[in-house]
């Protein structure tokens, strides 16, 4: 199913629910609830309750937006890291270039292929991943350079390797979700107070008063389905992420 259907859908039931309970506790009523003699206090109360569940909804949706951007920045790390050994390759022997670029074409084609797939997936890289990358290196160190040109572009090559290195450990760290259970837990169990003070502040069956709590539980229902897309960035707010490898190399891509 869709993303946005699956949100849609859940929108519409989480709203059809909240009405459909509204309704329900009207007409099983006793007639004697009155609006007007809601204490004060509950109301204040409520209202607090409000302001305090919006502050923390509001910090989890900025803490995955910023774990978004940073599992974004690892990816074009690690692919502009890759482009510029490829670069720096061309000046030595044809042999050694060939070797070098090879290796690098098969760390980007299992990235794309195998391992995002995987990330996205699982929430972890994969072993062979971290056997590529550390064949890579391996056979950058084993060129002894020789004329000037591949010493400058030596230790570029190794500079370039250690990026990739830390941005590949970034994205790995950045694959699993980024709230931990008990955050999720307050999350959901916050919305179901917040809506369940509705019904304990007596709500009736106007149009207005329904159109309203309806509005507000769909509100809440889109608000969790944003942070939940966004906590896992691989898997779901940057599913096309893999597009900065297939940028810098053509050939890896698997629709192309």
């Amino acid at each position: 199913m869709p993303e946005w259907l699956g949100l849609l859908v859940l929108t519409a039931a989480t709203c059809g629910l909240v009405l459909l309970l509204a309704v329900l506790r009207h007409r099983r009523g006793t007639g004697k609830d009155d609006p007007s003699e809601t204490p004060d206090v509950i109301e204040y109360l409520t209202m607090m309750l409000g302001v305090v569940y919006a502050i923390v909804l509001g910090l989890a949706i900025a803490g995955v937006w910023e774990a978004r951007g940073e599992a974004g920045q690892y990816a074009r790390q690690e692919a502009q890291a890759l482009h510029e050994m490829d670069q720096r390759a061309a000046v030595f022997p044809a042999e050694v270039r060939e070797d070098i670029r090879g290796r690098i074409r098969d760390y980007v084609g299992h990235v794309v292929d195998v391992e995002w797939p995987h990330m996205a997936d699982q929430g972890e890289l994969t072993d062979r991943g971290d056997r590529l990358l550390g064949d890579l290196r391996t056979a950058v160190i084993a060129r002894e350079p020789q004329t000037v040109r591949e010493v400058e572009s030596y230790q570029g090559l190794l500079d370039q390797a250690a990026l990739v290195d830390e941005a590949r450990a970034g994205r790995g760290d950045s694959a699993e979700g980024t709230l931990p259970g008990l955050v999720w837990f307050g999350l959901i169990t916050g919305a179901v107070v917040a809506v369940g003070m509705v019904f304990f502040l007596q709500i009736q069956r106007s149009a207005r008063e329904l159109i309203l709590a309806g509005l507000f539980s769909a509100l809440l229902a889109f608000l969790l389905f944003l942070v939940w897309h966004f906590d896992a960035p691989y898997a779901h707010g940057l599913a096309d992420a893999d597009e900065v490898f297939t940028a810098y190399f053509p050939a890896a891509d698997p629709t192309g």
